[in-house]
């Protein structure tokens, strides 16, 4: 696997798990590699890989009990594939980068104080990013980690769109909207440039990342105008296991009726929550959708999911004062027709028709062509767009 170009090495840490994908530079940025290493903690650890041909893609079991030991392991495993590892630099999905990181940077001593900092903002993201970039720099020092921030793309959100109707003195502390999914959304509408040409990719778009996690973003003449998410990735649309926006008084009343500590109401609202509370049994759509007949949890919690993400774009329809191009993209967004079909019933008075034959084939285009508003399946590529950044950062080649 040995080349002459530079090879980019991206993480996306998890919870539990850590996605990666491996790139080469050159005239064009290519995939050589992704997969992901699941469970950690767990006797269950295991390492997933998708290469470039059927052939190359297997799965196998790691000792991974923690975050430092499995990515240990994938770097043991890429050295030995690579006959000595061969990576430039590395990229990183940060989730949160508060107030005063925005835009990609190599990562340093200093920034790496400011990210421990923070972690109060992103307690469920950022420690696990933080301790795979620590062991990184301690297994190869001097390799350079570039950080990519998950909430720059709304950096330019408009100021309304950004406040909270909290008490003023708290937008010092970094407390307003965030929104979260950017280096997917940037992917997406670079994507939509190439397909419709920058006029109509500058329309007025409703961009909606639907997976696992799930957001909505409002974008206008290539700028955001709103999204979904807000100070956390817990706030909007209903998820695979959070919740969404819910009555802020909830936290006080378990907290009477059930002596919920702050700590404990956080872990419910993000990992018990969303389609895995309401349907008792799992967080997969896929898996949903299968037991809807038989299971009216189920049912109901696919019903929620749908009516909250049309109801959100409702809203930034009148937000955007129209829309031109709603575009679906994450797992569930990308592979489910259904869901699709679901939440752009009854839509048809904004100019949202779905052509079913196109829908159930993921077309491209999967709108009816009488229709006001162009539907599209786009295929998201956050991997791809932190190469390009670490590129970008460092100056290694054509992006």
């Amino acid at each position: 696997m040995k080349s002459a170009n530079p090879r980019i090495l991206t993480i996306n840490g998890g919870s539990s798990s850590i996605k990666f994908a491996l790139f080469e530079t050159g005239e064009a940025v290519t995939r050589l590699m992704g997969g992901v290493i699941e469970q950690i903690g767990s006797p269950q650890a295991n390492l997933r890989v998708k290469g470039l041909t059927p052939a190359d893609n297997f799965s196998k079991p790691v000792t991974a009990p923690d975050h430092a030991a499995a990515i240990s392991a994938l770097m043991e495993w890429l050295e030995k594939i690579d006959g000595g590892l061969t990576v430039a630099a590395v990229g990183h999905r940060v989730v949160h980068g508060g107030p005063h990181y925005w835009e990609p940077q190599h990562i340093t001593p200093q920034m790496m104080g400011s990210l421990r900092a923070l972690m109060p903002f992103s307690p469920q993201h950022l420690p696990q990013e933080i301790l795979l970039m620590e062991a990184l720099e301690s297994r190869y020092p001097g390799l350079p980690q570039v950080a990519c921030f998950d909430t720059a793309f709304h950096r330019e959100m408009p100021r309304v769109a950004r406040q909270l109707p909290i008490p003023r003195r708290y937008e010092e502390l970094g407390v307003r909207r965030y929104g979260f999914h950017g280096l997917s959304y940037a992917f997406l509408m670079s994507e939509l440039v190439s397909q419709v040409g920058t006029k109509a990719a500058h329309g007025k778009v409703i961009l909606a990342h639907l997976g696992n996690g799930a957001s909505m973003a409002a974008v206008h003449n290539g700028k955001p105008v709103d999204t979904s998410m807000g100070f956390t990735p817990a706030s909007g649309l209903p998820m695979g296991t959070r919740c969404g926006d819910i009555d802020p008084g909830l936290m006080s009343f378990l907290a009477r009726t059930e002596q919920m500590s702050a700590q404990q109401f956080d872990d419910m609202a993000n990992t018990q929550s969303g389609l895995l509370g309401l349907s008792e049994t799992s967080s997969d759509m896929r898996e949903l959708l299968i037991l809807e007949s038989q299971d009216v949890r189920a049912a109901e919690a696919i019903e929620l999911f749908c009516y909250q993400a049309r109801k959100w774009i409702g809203a930034f329809a009148a937000a955007l004062g129209g829309v031109d191009q709603l575009v679906f993209s994450g797992g569930v967004g990308e592979n489910s027709s259904l869901v699709r079909a679901r939440i752009c019933d009854g839509l048809g008075f904004l100019g949202i028709e779905i052509d079913q034959q196109r829908n159930l084939a993921n077309a491209p285009l999967i709108s009816e062509e009488s229709g006001g508003v162009d539907v599209r399946v786009i295929r998201t590529d956050e991997e791809l767009m932190i190469a390009r950044s670490v590129i970008e950062v460092l100056g290694l080649g054509l992006a």
